[in-house]
């Protein structure tokens, strides 16, 4: 690629893929807001370098990031709790075990060494203190992080004694454990009130509760990426317009006149997200063209149109790994240049072999290309465009299409009053 266009290109390209990972970021921060953590801190135990102890209501210490997955080890009696606990801990990205009793646990902590013990105080059989006391004292343990649960008065000095990181009591919200467990293994996390009236089956409603706070969230975060690729989208079209065309509207227009011409045709279509960045990007293969061939002010050459016929390819084989595109966008995206009659390229598809979402775009691009300003020629009227389309229909384009766009045609017009004249 040559031309003064090259640097603000590969400038907006390196930009592309810093953005994709800050906006990832953004969404782990928005992840971790709806972290809590709520205990007053208590006096450690004196040890060398121990770190202060975690109760529900406390600020904690930091500790540094393991790049691994944080093994966590589950002792509980209660079949239904462990349940609920490896659910929310696996969903998180933990590697969690699970005990009924501190026989088992002990054989599982001594060869699998988790890095937290979640671990409750009343169980048959040796108690939750005096197994914490062992998993802390025996260098076989390798003293990893204990967060005790309990329903029960125990007082936090006897936690400390037990040489407990972390005590919650009964119900505990399912984000407040989560929120501990990060401040054990390093991850930074946010209040969150976890306030819930005494009553019947509480541990399970603080669950409910927090599922629907989850669910919020990972929607917000889906919102932020959406958002995110749909301005980088259109940044890389009207750069790539620029380039072609000298104008950076004809993407955003065509994307336009598509919309309404596919909710016309077949609006099941439009609940696929990839179609709207097909229609923006339909062209980004000719980043890999020749600016002497995008400019040239006259007609291409044999050799020169078979290249540019080269587009629709690359522009697949840049995208196709592209989460986003995948679907209905990547057909626009190969098939747009195909004719009804199957004198198109690059795969000579005829009729309905073409994938529809192709053939409406057909329409919309070619009407926008007839409108619009080339170096070879002067645009013609919206009423010239129409009539070609019509002449049109049965050879380069789905009559039933056709049909669509003469119904719709005040609404498409509509749009090329609004952006096509300015352009």
């Amino acid at each position: 690629m040559s031309g003064w266009l090259s640097w603000p290109l590969l400038g907006l390209l390196a930009w592309i893929a810093l953005s994709i990972p800050v906006t990832l970021y953004l969404g782990l921060v928005l992840r971790a807001s709806s972290r809590v953590e709520n205990a007053p801190r208590v006096a450690a135990p004196s040890q060398a370098v121990a770190p202060a102890p975690i109760f529900a209501g406390s600020p904690s210490s930091r500790r540094a990031r393991s790049l691994d997955q944080p093994r966590i080890l589950i002792v509980d009696d209660e079949a239904g709790l462990r349940m609920l606990l490896r659910t929310t801990l696996t969903a998180d990205e933990f590697e969690v075990a699970e005990a009924e009793d501190a026989q088992r646990a002990s054989d599982l902590a001594r060869f699998w060494r988790p890095r937290v013990v979640v671990l409750d105080v009343a169980m048959p059989g040796i108690d939750g203190l005096a197994f914490c006391s062992e998993l802390k004292q025996k260098p076989a343990f390798h003293s990893p992080s204990v967060v005790l649960l309990t329903g029960t008065d125990l007082r936090e000095e006897d936690a400390v004694r037990a040489g407990a990181d972390a005590l919650l009591r009964k119900p505990f919200s399912p984000l407040e454990l989560v929120g501990v467990i990060d401040r054990l293994t390093g991850t930074e996390a946010a209040d969150v009130k976890t306030d819930l009236a005494a009553g019947p089956n509480e541990q399970l409603l603080l669950y409910a509760r927090d599922l629907g706070r989850l669910l919020e969230i990972e929607r917000m975060q889906r919102r932020v990426v959406q958002d995110a690729y749909r301005d980088t989208v259109t940044a890389l079209a009207n750069a790539l317009e620029a380039k072609d065309t000298g104008t950076g509207m004809h993407s955003l227009r065509v994307r336009d006149y598509a919309v309404q011409l596919t909710a016309a045709v077949e609006p099941a279509l439009l609940g696929d997200p990839s179609l709207e960045y097909g229609f923006l990007l339909h062209d980004v293969g000719k980043i890999g063209m020749p600016n002497e061939v995008l400019a040239k002010p006259g007609p291409l050459s044999a050799d020169e149109y078979a290249l540019m016929q080269q587009h629709t390819r690359i522009g697949v084989e840049i995208l196709r790994d592209v989460t986003f595109l995948r679907g209905e966008g990547l057909n626009v995206i190969r098939s747009h240049h195909e004719r009804w009659d199957g004198t198109g390229y690059p795969e000579h598809l005829s009729e309905h072999t073409i994938p529809l979402s192709a053939r409406i775009f057909a329409v919309a691009d070619a009407v926008d290309a007839m409108t619009g300003d080339r170096p070879y020629r002067d645009p013609a009227t919206w009423e010239a465009a129409s009539r070609e389309v019509a002449v049109q229909s049965g050879s380069q384009f789905d009559p039933e299409v056709v049909e669509a766009f003469l119904r719709e045609n005040l609404a498409l017009r509509r749009i090329y009053d609004v952006t096509g004249k300015a352009a």
